[in-house]
């Protein structure tokens, strides 16, 4: 599969993704959905989600590997050889961005950091993806996603009181990193546009958890009180949370004044709305867990989806718990794209991940399936006007 990037925003832009796992090759697939050129660097054992996931496809790469790779061709490099190394300096000296998310000292080792490849191609916006950053006491430790919501303080306000320790259900650190270095490569790449030369930029993992603390940070510099896990309640509004109907739970959010006494009339419990302990948003929220009991056991004479439908016809904003797949499957979902099916030479038809935003004029297309180890080497040597040497 090869279509044209015609018309697409980054065409004619060259992307070297010389990373591996989840940051950098997202961040490199979300510039290839945009058009642009992403020759994906690979070590000989390719990149190590190839191999990840408990669960094999027909071919060798794993479905995380299929859904953080698409639009890229694959170019297999030994870096510690030094041919393989001077066909990557030819590389350098056409690209316009390249990402890369070794641990920080590894490519000065290598020979292939910033201040060595700048001297080719002076232009070049380099981007640098790390777990705690290029400088700093811990900038030399191995980060992971995991690392980062533990050290950044996610994890301390994930969960409910006095529970054990939770991360959050999905890679924050590792999707925030992957967005704000793209935020932060295309701001550089219009620099270079417009007269600038290229830059280092320091993406980092933890640095992008802690930019989510904004509402805890707010409320701790305002009170001087450490934030803590609330479940699925809000540290800024009550009620606004899960919530248990006859069946089950469902969430919703009266949030001020006017959406407050819509939801007590709505229950039949005006008295609510004249109960001091409820009469202001700081007074619900300092009496929450009680406000919830009494909410609840008016709830309780309807199922979810029943208080869902009343709710939304009153304008309470409210919505159901779905899975992954429901969510996926739901009508919604589909009218926005969200499981799109990509060709692919082994897998046949792979399922991908949706374009997570959507463009008028210039729609994302799927133009290259994730590629195969090393399959594009004699077109980019060519390219190039260099041939593979041989042992």
């Amino acid at each position: 599969m090869s279509k044209s990037a015609v018309n697409l925003p980054l065409k004619g832009v060259r992307v070297l993704d010389v990373s591996q796992v989840m940051a950098g090759p997202f961040a490199c697939m979300l510039l290839g959905d945009m058009g642009a050129d992403v020759i994906k660097i690979e070590p000989p054992q390719g990149d190590q989600t190839r191999a990840a996931m408990g669960f094999k496809m027909r071919g060798p790469d794993s479905m995380g590997f299929l859904n953080m790779n698409r639009n890229k061709r694959s170019l297999s490099l030994d870096l510690k050889d030094e041919r393989d190394r001077e066909v990557f300096y030819r590389l350098v000296e056409t690209a316009d961005i390249l990402v890369e998310n070794y641990r920080p000292g590894v490519v000065q080792r290598l020979g292939i950091d910033y201040d060595t490849l700048k001297a080719r191609n002076p232009r070049l916006v380099y981007a640098s993806i790390s777990g705690f950053g290029q400088s700093g006491p811990w900038s030399t430790r191995p980060g992971f996603d995991l690392m980062a919501q533990a050290m950044s303080g996610v994890m301390s306000v994930t969960g409910y009181p006095d529970s054990p320790p939770v991360k959050a259900g999905v890679p924050v650190a590792d999707i925030g990193c992957a967005m704000f270095a793209v935020y932060a490569i295309l701001s550089a790449y219009i620099g270079v546009k417009n007269g600038a030369e290229g830059q280092h930029i320091d993406a980092a993992l933890f640095d992008a958890a802690m930019a989510f603390s904004i509402w805890d940070m707010s409320s701790y510099w305002g009170t001087g009180e450490a934030p803590g896990p609330v479940g699925t309640s809000n540290k800024m509004s009550a009620p606004y949370q899960a919530v248990k109907a006859r069946d089950g739970y469902f969430v919703m959010g009266a949030t001020n004044q006017k959406l407050w006494a819509r939801l007590c009339g709505l229950i039949e419990r005006p008295d609510l709305l004249e109960h001091a302990d409820y009469a202001t948003i700081a007074d619900r929220l300092k009496n929450r867990e009680a406000l919830i009991d009494e909410l609840e056991k008016e709830l309780a004479r309807r199922d979810s989806q029943e208080w869902v439908d009343l709710m939304l016809e009153t304008g309470i904003p409210a919505g159901p718990i779905l899975s992954y797949p429901e969510a996926f499957d739901s009508e919604h979902g589909q009218h926005r794209g969200m499981c799109m099916e990509i060709d692919h030479p082994i897998e046949g038809k792979v399922k991908n991940i949706g374009f997570p935003v959507k463009l008028s004029g210039t729609p994302q297309q799927v133009r290259r399936h994730p590629p195969l180890l090393g399959e594009h080497n004699q077109e980019i040597l060519a390219e190039l006007g260099m041939e593979a040497h041989h042992e």
